[in-house]
């Protein structure tokens, strides 16, 4: 007898009629009575009695069901083992970031992790965007994606990559033609941002509270579109990473300008719990991230 006689055995007698175990095997009706045939042919005595159109099983059926069982759990445990050996261990990494922007890429590189660890799940958890280091001390998250990092010693930081924050201009601006920009360039400005409080805008963090600098007026606008929209129409200028500009920059009325003479860079790290023990495969998933990242971006 071959495993296909043994699963056919099993879903006629679970599923309690050859209809339902048609459905669940995926067979024709002459397909699964020539496979029992085959079977019954082979062990030389009926595996069922045919009785008031039902099948019951013989007492040399009964014996091959419980061989069944036995055989095809013992199957399905050893397979199982076979896939931990060669694709690492089963469990989950639940992630998050500090802001939006970085689901543009994230989705893509998770779903290349999953083709390699296909028995590691990865969920992203989007209510702790904007506050991971809270969420990821509290075990709520695994991992936080941060740019903006505190100290704490139950945080451990491992750099991720370093990308270029950039002013998004009309191409009707006065900046149009303009190197780079200074502090003081931005009193006059209306400044499109993603989210208040101001500390945690990046060109005010870094660019403008250093030079005690404020813009004429500021608009919290979470919606990259519509904000790119606003700009489009010389409503505002934004600041948005130099990467996540590329795909919108090309058929738009917009310009890139620099911030500052030496540009304005911004480290991201992968946070972690600091004295917790995590599974190997949470520092194979780290690793592949920064690959992935640096090829992607050449970084």
């Amino acid at each position: 007898m071959e495993i296909r006689h043994l699963k056919l055995i099993k879903a006629i007698v679970e599923e309690g009629s050859i209809t339902k175990a048609i459905d669940k095997l995926h067979l024709t009706q002459s397909a699964l009575s020539h496979q029992l045939k085959e079977a019954e042919y082979q062990l030389g005595t009926p595996i069922f009695l045919r009785t008031n159109k039902k099948l019951v099983l013989t007492k040399a059926g009964e014996k091959i069901y419980e061989l069944a069982n036995e055989i095809l759990n013992k199957l399905t445990e050893t397979e199982s083992q076979i896939k931990q050996m060669v694709f690492g261990e089963y469990g989950e990494i639940r992630i998050s970031t500090e802001c939006f922007s970085s689901y543009h890429w994230l989705p893509s590189v998770l779903k290349q992790f999953h083709l390699l660890y296909p028995n590691v799940e990865l969920k992203i958890v989007t209510e702790a965007t904007h506050i991971p280091l809270q969420k990821l001390l509290e075990n709520t998250i695994d991992i936080a994606i941060v740019s903006d990092t505190i100290k704490d010693h139950h945080i451990k930081y491992t750099e991720l990559f370093q990308d270029e924050v950039v002013v998004v201009i009309s191409e009707n601006h006065p900046w149009a033609d303009k190197k780079y920009v200074v502090a003081e360039d931005f009193v006059n400005e209306h400044l499109i941002i993603h989210s208040l409080p101001m500390e945690t805008v990046t060109i005010y963090q870094y660019f403008l509270a250093p030079a005690k600098v404020a813009p004429k007026k500021i608009t919290p606008l979470p919606l990259t579109e519509a904000s790119l929209e606003m700009v489009k129409a010389d409503m505002g200028i934004m600041s948005m990473a130099k990467w996540a500009l590329q795909p919108h920059i090309k058929n738009n009325p917009i310009k890139a300008v620099k911030v500052g003479k030496n540009g304005l860079k911004r480290k991201h790290f992968i946070a972690t719990r600091a004295n917790e023990t995590y599974p190997d495969y949470f520092q194979h998933f780290i690793n592949f991230l920064q690959n992935e990242i640096n090829l992607q971006w050449n970084i």
